[in-house]
C-alpha cells in the first residue's frame, strides 16, 4: 500500500509541513474485504423475493415477521384465518418469516436483536392461529437447552431455542448455570429426543462430557449436543452421545436427522452434509 501511495501522491505544504495528497490513489484496489462485499448483496428485500410464500395472503404473515412488525402480525394472522387453515398459516406463513430471519442471522444482517424481535413477532401470529387448531399444535419432538454449568452465557443458547421453536420443536430451557445433576434428572423427566448444552467458557464446558457420562449410565443414548464459543468440533465428539453445532441456525436440521433415526455416531459421520458445511 506505501508503494502506492508514494507512486500517486505529492507533497503539499499545510502549516509549515509537508502533507501527502490522496486525491489520485485508487483505494478500490486496496484492502478489498469479500465478505463485506457479499453481505452487501444479500439484503433482507433479496431474501424476502427469495424465500417468501408467493401467495399474497401468505406473503404478508411472512413479512410482519421478517421486518418485526409487531404491531402488524395480529391483524394480518386475523385476516389470514378467514381464508387459511391455521396450520397452513403458521408453517407456510409465520415460520417462513422466521426461515428468512435466520438466514439473514447467518449472513450477519440480521443480529441478536432482530432474532429476539422477530421472534416475539412470530409469537403472537402462532399465539392467535392455535386456537383455531383443535387440540393445539402439534410438536415435532421436545429437547432440552441449556448453558453449561457455571456458566453465565446463554445468548447462543436463547437464539438456538428460539429457531427450535420456529421449526416445530417444544424446547425446555433450563437456562444458565445449570448443575448437571440437574440437567440429568430433567433428561430422565421429560425424555426428550436431544439435550443440548452451550458453553462460552473453556473452564465451564467439561460439564458436557460429565453430564453425558452420567447419561450414558443411566441407559440414555440420546445425542447430547455441544455448541458455544468455547466449544469445537473435536471436542464435541470426544465423548460418547456427543455432537456438535456450530451456529444456531444449524440445530434445527440436526435435529431433524435425529428424528429421522440418525443416533449420535451418524450424525458425526455425516456433520458436513446435514449442515452443509
Amino acid at each position: 500500500m506505501s508503494k502506492l501511495v508514494r507512486a500517486n501522491t505529492a507533497p503539499k505544504q499545510k502549516g509549515g509541513k509537508e502533507m501527502l495528497d490522496y486525491s489520485k490513489v485508487d483505494f478500490s484496489k486496496i484492502l478489498k474485504r469479500y465478505d463485506v462485499e457479499a453481505q452487501n448483496e444479500t439484503t433482507p428485500e433479496a431474501i424476502a423475493a427469495a424465500m417468501l410464500p408467493k401467495d399474497p395472503v401468505l406473503n404478508k404473515v411472512a413479512d410482519c415477521v421478517l421486518y418485526m412488525k409487531f404491531k402488524e402480525v395480529g391483524p394480518a394472522t386475523a385476516e389470514a384465518l378467514k381464508s387459511k387453515d391455521a396450520l397452513d398459516i403458521i408453517n407456510n406463513g409465520l415460520v417462513v418469516g422466521m426461515e428468512c430471519v435466520a438466514k439473514l442471522y447467518a449472513e450477519h444482517i440480521y443480529y441478536l436483536p432482530e432474532i429476539m424481535m422477530a421472534a416475539k413477532t412470530m409469537e403472537i401470529g402462532i399465539a392467535l392461529a392455535e386456537k383455531q387448531i383443535p387440540g393445539g399444535r402439534s410438536t415435532k419432538g421436545t429437547v432440552v437447552m441449556h448453558a453449561a454449568e457455571g456458566d453465565p452465557h446463554d445468548i447462543g443458547k436463547n437464539i438456538a431455542a428460539v429457531m427450535m421453536r420456529s421449526s416445530g420443536y417444544t424446547v425446555i430451557d433450563m437456562g444458565k448455570d445449570v448443575a448437571v445433576d440437574d440437567v440429568v434428572a430433567k433428561v430422565k423427566e421429560v425424555k426428550p429426543f436431544m439435550v443440548t448444552g452451550t458453553a462460552l467458557m473453556t473452564t465451564t464446558m467439561t460439564a458436557f462430557p460429565r453430564a453425558a457420562s452420567k447419561l450414558v449410565a443411566a441407559g440414555i443414548n440420546i445425542p447430547f449436543m455441544a455448541a458455544g464459543g468455547a466449544v469445537n468440533r473435536d471436542f464435541s465428539e470426544s465423548f460418547d452421545l456427543g455432537i456438535y453445532s456450530e451456529k444456531a441456525p444449524q440445530t434445527p436440521p440436526i435435529a431433524d436427522k435425529v428424528l429421522e433415526g440418525y443416533d449420535w455416531k451418524k450424525i458425526r459421520a455425516e456433520w458436513d452434509d446435514i449442515v452443509g458445511a
